[in-house]
């Protein structure tokens, strides 16, 4: 128990000490926790009980161009993120060149930090996907996993960039962006109606995308340590949990999604076989 007390305050040390740019104290959101957890205590109150009880005696609102517009402009700001990591040369370089020492190029720090925070920003924006659901009365959409997987990615970005702004947050960041650019560009597609459904045959795909995703950063998250980086610990063993939870929740989802609906598709199949 003593051990397990002195890692644990060992490494809260080791995140307190970290070197942090005290720029990013000076934006918004950022000089305490109390606004986002303000905002993710009103996004949770909002979706799962005053949203559905306003909604229940309404009619749906139809928000057929409000979601056009927000899903384009999903993929444009998700692909400008991307772009962001490419701007300063080579993402891998300045990603292993820095695991053991710091960023001494103030406009690099400067433009990496900067680009954490409007990644920071767009888990804000995106929390707007639940209250879609709640307004259009899709609450059956408002899931365990959707609900959990939108507050941790606000609330461990906020973390990361406050504690860890630089060069570590790269690959997480222009993967999770990269996922959202197919991943909008799919529910573009969907907003666009009826007619378009025949070019969403990739559905159960997207699933894949996103489990490709966590592996990948599960990986990067345990190189980072194998290499001992210069980072807090804690952080990396706390978002590497996160990301195990994820992989767990979406395989979870996949299989009750596809596997259990090809079960029963057999099943009829078989049934009409035997008639």
């Amino acid at each position: 128990m003593a051990d397990l007390m002195h890692m644990v305050v060992e490494n809260y040390n080791e995140v307190l000490e970290h070197q942090k740019d005290p720029i990013v104290d000076t934006w918004m959101f950022m000089k305490s926790p109390v606004p986002v957890v303000a905002i993710l205590i009103f996004y949770l109150y909002f979706v799962l009980k005053l949203g559905p009880q306003l909604m229940e005696k309404r009619k749906a609102f139809n928000l057929t161009y409000v979601l056009i517009a927000y899903n384009a402009y999903q993929v444009i700001f998700s692909s400008w993120l991307c772009a962001q990591v490419l701007r300063e040369g080579s993402a891998f370089d300045i990603i292993f060149q820095h695991c053991n020492a710091a960023i001494t190029n103030t406009h690099i720090r400067t433009a990496l930090a900067n680009g954490a925070w409007w990644y920071f920003f767009s888990k804000v924006v995106e929390l707007l996907d639940t209250v879609f659901f709640v307004l259009r009365k899709k609450q059956s959409q408002v899931t365990f996993l959707h609900v959990y997987h939108h507050t941790n990615t606000m609330f461990f970005s906020w973390v990361y960039l406050k504690f860890l702004p630089g060069s570590q947050g790269i690959i997480i960041g222009f993967l999770n962006s990269a996922v959202h650019v197919v991943m909008y560009f799919y529910y573009l597609i969907s907003s666009l109606g009826p007619k378009y459904q025949k070019y969403l045959w990739w559905k159960k795909y997207m699933t894949w995308i996103q489990l490709t995703q966590f592996c990948l950063m599960l990986l990067y998250l345990i190189t980072v340590f194998a290499m001992d980086c210069k980072m807090p610990k804690a952080l990396t063993f706390f978002f590497a949990g996160n990301v195990i939870i994820f992989l767990y929740l979406f395989a979870d989802f996949y299989k009750k999604a596809y596997k259990k609906r090809k079960s029963i598709t057999l099943e009829k199949e078989e049934f009409v076989k035997t008639q």
